[in-house]
């Protein structure tokens, strides 16, 4: 009894330790990539001028006769 114990703790002290270095196959270095992540994110961040609207100018109607 007390063998299969320490084969159990064992083996969950493995797959603990095999999940701590898991990380998606996404995760990388990649210095393309990060330049232009870089370059996008400086174009994003420069302050462009917001643009200008043009003011509406309400008509005006001339004044109602009566008929």
């Amino acid at each position: 009894m007390r063998r299969c114990l320490l084969i159990g703790f064992a083996l969950v002290a493995l797959a603990a330790s095999t999940f701590a270095e898991a990380r998606p196959p996404t995760v990388m270095n990649s210095p393309g990539y990060d330049r232009r992540l870089q370059e996008s994110r400086s174009q994003l961040g420069s302050p462009t001028p917001p643009a200008t609207t043009p003011v509406v100018v309400p008509k005006r109607n001339g004044k109602k006769r009566p008929s």
